[in-house]
């Protein structure tokens, strides 16, 4: 079989209706083809596929196009989280999907009042950057009572508290049952079958219509058996825990992941082909001070979603915690052929008049976000305009072309900047200092060339701003 990488839009195309109905959004099949080879479409989008007369093209398609590791769903409604369906080892070689999902784990020995508070600090937990709101995913009850009392109203609790995903940590599929049956609406997803209990939680998974994480630490072959064991028992929807071992053992921890990434991807070993889950708050069980054992468990997590861990079990609530990782959680699955890009246009900045000054700027999400905030933190009135620049950033749009005199002409022209102010200025990015004599020429604005840094703006606009032509 070949690989995702390997796959090229003729390999797809010959299974295609090729009808070029443009149902699917493309004027060709052809162009659908190349879509779904770059993992920017689904199958389902073609409805000629799906008509019975298709229906052995729409499975050897659906063999070609299968992510390598299973894309594995527990939650439920819109707070739902997808965990696998990568289909590569590496970023570099495609887009990774499904982002690695967080959760906070809770365990049923803690008092209520502790609970709530841990369960309302995570749903509160939340940072913006770049435009996009950061937060934490779900929720592992974990039944460290061993009463299945306890732990079944330590789940309820949770669930009452929040609708994100939950994960119900437990070994014994008894005590399991009795929370299961409470949140059994939700899809949890169950943790763990183990050598000892498969049987019990295979039939809690498939009587339940839930995943079911598998747990074998510091042992493949094992997984692999387990695995091999339970497809044929009936479940399918499956994450793989090889272990997560603190200190010294963290090596190890990783080689394993990398190992099993890399069968999946590479090898296309099927019965390893599940999302991995990390559990950094064993971090928590080594000796220390709590702030020691959260840097711990933040390296920790941040190297095991660095390598291929699908979903993590943390314990820190912390925000020096979780910020880092939770950005760089945001870069790792950012599409590397595509620039984070925000929608060209004139933004409006606080409350500006006719006199206001006009800001350039292009609109890659971090030259943009980062403008807008120096711009609004010095409480400036402005009119700020974003021009097209393909998500690149100004010395790289420059450099390529992608920001020239003519396009930032067009973009004043159609912004209505004309009716808006009674001056002619335009301040650009210092980086672009070069276009300045051509746009005056190609607009008829004057052209301020602003500073470098964005952070600069201030005291420029406070010495350079309204500019002495306007004063006389």
């Amino acid at each position: 079989m070949s690989s995702a990488k390997e796959l090229s839009p003729i390999e797809i195309y010959k299974y295609l209706p090729k009808t070029n109905c443009g149902k699917c959004g493309e004027k060709t099949c052809m162009a659908f083809a190349t879509k779904l080879a770059n993992r920017e479409a689904r199958l389902e989008e073609c409805p000629e596929l799906l008509k019975p007369e298709y229906k052995e093209a729409y499975q050897k398609l659906w063999e070609m196009l299968r992510p390598a590791v299973r894309e594995v769903v527990f939650g439920s409604g819109d707070k739902a989280v997808k965990i696998g369906g990568k289909y590569v080892m590496y970023r570099h070689e495609l887009t990774y999907h499904n982002p690695t999902v967080i959760a906070i784990d809770v365990e049923d020995t803690m008092g209520m009042d502790e609970i709530e508070a841990r369960v309302k600090k995570l749903d509160e937990l939340a940072y913006e950057y770049i435009g996009r709101m950061l937060k934490l995913d779900a929720v592992a009850v974990r039944c460290v009572s061993g009463d299945g009392g306890k732990f079944s109203e330590a789940v309820e609790a949770v669930a009452k508290l929040t609708d994100r995903p939950l994960v119900l940590c437990c070994l014994d599929p008894d005590v399991m049952e009795q929370a299961l049956v409470k949140v059994v609406d939700r899809k949890p997803l169950l943790y763990a079958a183990t050598k000892e209990n498969w049987r019990e939680m295979a039939e809690l998974a498939l009587g339940y219509k839930c995943p079911l994480a598998v747990f074998a630490p510091g042992d493949i072959a094992l997984l692999k058996s387990l695995v091999k064991t339970l497809r044929a028992y009936g479940v399918e929807d499956l994450a793989l825990d090889p272990g997560t071992f603190p200190g010294e053992g963290l090596s190890d921890t990783v080689s394993n992941f990398v190992m099993i990434r890399r069968a999946a991807t590479k090898m296309r070993d099927d019965l390893l082909g599940y999302p991995l889950i990390g559990v950094p708050a064993v971090a928590w069980l080594e000796e220390g001070p709590p702030e020691l054992k959260a840097w711990r468990e933040a390296c920790m997590a941040t190297i095991l979603m660095t390598r291929f861990a699908d979903l993590l079990i943390m314990h820190s609530l912390e925000g020096w915690v979780h910020l880092p990782l939770l950005v760089w959680r945001e870069n790792i699955y950012t599409d590397p052929r595509k620039p984070v890009a925000v929608e060209a246009g004139l933004r409006i900045i606080g409350q500006p008049d006719e006199m206001s000054p006009v800001l350039v700027t292009t609109n890659y999400a971090l030259t943009y976000f980062t403008v807008e905030n120096d711009v609004k933190s010095a409480k400036v009135d402005c009119y700020l305009l974003v021009v097209d620049t393909e998500g690149l950033s100004v010395q790289s749009a420059v450099a390529g072309r992608k920001l020239t005199a003519e396009l930032i002409a067009d973009a004043i022209k159609e912004s209505g900047l004309e009716e808006k102010v009674k001056h002619r200025y335009a301040i650009i990015p210092g980086l672009a200092a070069r276009l300045s004599g051509e746009l005056e020429e190609l607009s008829g604005w004057r052209v301020l060339v602003g500073p470098k840094d964005s952070s600069a703006i201030p005291k420029f606009l406070s010495e350079k701003w309204p500019p002495k032509e306007e004063e006389e």
